[in-house]
C-alpha cells in the first residue's frame, strides 16, 4: 500500500488517485492543504501533522511515519512535502520513500528548482522520480525526463510543463516500484 505525502495543492497526489494506485493514506504538514480534499474526495484516509502540534519535527516525523504504519504503507511518495523528513521517519521506511524533483539531479536540488534552472540558463530541465534519504535531494535518481526551456519561458510556464510530465511520470515510476 502506498502513503503520499503532501504540502499543498496535491496535482501530483490527483495523477496517483487518477492512475488506481493502491492509496492507503495521505498525509500533509499542512492542515489547510488542498490535498487533503483531494484525498478525502477519492476515499483515501487523511490526516494533518502541523509542525505546531508537536515539541520538534521529530516527534511530527515519528507520529506521521505511526500513522502511515497503522495504515499498512509500504512505500512513501513525496508528492509536493515541502518539509525534509527526520531519522525518526526515514528509518521507519528505510530505502521506500521516493519524491519528485523539477530539475535534473544533482545539478539542480533544493526548494526552488525551477527559478534555479532559468537562473542557470541551461537549455533544459526534468523532472525528476528519486529515493529520498537524509539530504536535500541526494537520494539516487530512479528516472528522469527531458524537459526543454523554451526562449520566453517563466517560472508559470515551464513549472506547468514539467508538472505535465511530473504527472504522468510519477505513477508510471510508482507503479513499477509497487509490482
Amino acid at each position: 500500500m502506498i502513503g503520499v505525502l503532501v504540502s499543498g495543492e496535491g496535482t501530483n497526489l490527483q495523477a496517483l488517485i487518477d492512475a488506481g494506485l493502491p492509496i492507503a493514506a495521505v498525509a500533509s504538514n499542512r492542515a489547510g492543504a488542498r490535498a487533503l480534499d483531494r484525498a478525502g474526495r477519492a476515499g483515501v484516509a487523511a490526516a494533518a501533522f502541523p509542525l505546531d502540534d508537536y515539541p520538534q519535527r521529530e516527534a511530527r516525523d515519528a507520529a506521521m511515519a505511526a500513522w502511515l504504519e497503522e495504515h499498512d504503507v509500504d512505500l512513501v511518495v513525496c508528492a509536493g512535502y515541502m518539509h525534509l523528513l527526520t531519522r525518526a521517519f526515514l528509518d521507519r521506511f528505510a530505502g521506500r520513500i521516493v519524491n519528485t524533483h523539477s530539475a535534473p539531479l544533482p545539478a539542480f536540488p533544493g526548494a526552488h528548482p525551477i527559478e534555479d534552472v532559468l537562473d542557470a540558463g541551461v537549455p533544459e530541465t526534468a523532472a525528476t522520480v528519486h529515493y529520498v534519504d537524509e539530504g536535500v535531494d541526494t537520494g539516487g535518481v530512479i528516472r528522469a525526463e527531458p524537459v526543454p526551456v523554451l526562449p520566453g519561458d517563466t517560472p508559470d510556464t515551464l513549472r506547468a510543463r514539467v508538472q505535465a510530465v511530473e504527472h504522468r511520470l510519477l505513477p508510471e515510476v510508482v507503479k513499477e516500484l509497487i509490482a
